[in-house]
């Protein structure tokens, strides 16, 4: 089987909008995330001077450790939350890459799988132990990183039951702080 000049370029096409289409989900990433930093900023500043004008209305030192301590639990809250979008437009953004390049890599292991056919129709009289080996190993390959995409998925989601985990105790633990104060 020889390869043609429009296979070729058909090949560099794909290829080429598939970088595209990469890209632009990547730069939409990074968008929202610049637009929730941008969000997160302007509320840090808003708060910020709001809480030194009340500082500064406190009557004696008293009032003033209340509203420091009633500052803890909101901010505590508000940084979870903020860690929470981050890590959800990370996860969105690394669900687009993982399934864009399973996809690449099934079509180039269904190439593959075709040249092996290709060769194994072509081989000649007395090759066929070899095919069968090649054959056998391509099965196991293919095979070994399908468990590996497994245990990836798998570990993924243990991750992120063990930082919704830690989240809730963390908030669990600020709110305890907040109340006593």
């Amino acid at each position: 089987m020889y390869v043609t000049a429009d296979q070729i370029a058909a090949a560099n096409k794909t290829n080429l909008d598939a970088v595209q289409n990469l890209a632009t989900k990547s730069f939409a990433g990074v968008e929202k995330l610049v637009e929730l930093n941008m969000a997160a900023a302007k509320a840090v500043i808003t708060e910020s001077f709001a809480h030194a004008q009340n500082l500064l209305a406190a009557k004696d030192a008293q009032a003033l450790m209340a509203l420091q301590t009633s500052l803890f639990a909101p901010t505590a809250e508000k940084a979870v939350s903020y860690g929470r979008h981050v890590y959800g437009i990370l996860v969105e953004a690394s669900a687009e890459v993982t399934k864009m390049a399973e996809g690449k890599a099934a079509e180039a292991q269904k190439s593959f799988n075709q040249v092996v056919e290709n060769v194994a129709k072509n081989a000649p009289a007395g090759t066929e132990s070899a095919v069968t080996v090649l054959k056998s190993a391509l099965a196991s390959s293919q095979s070994a990183m399908e468990s590996a995409q497994s245990a990836a998925k798998q570990a993924l989601a243990m991750a992120e039951s063990n930082i919704s985990a830690v989240t809730e105790q963390a908030l669990t633990a600020a709110a305890k702080v907040g109340q006593k104060a």
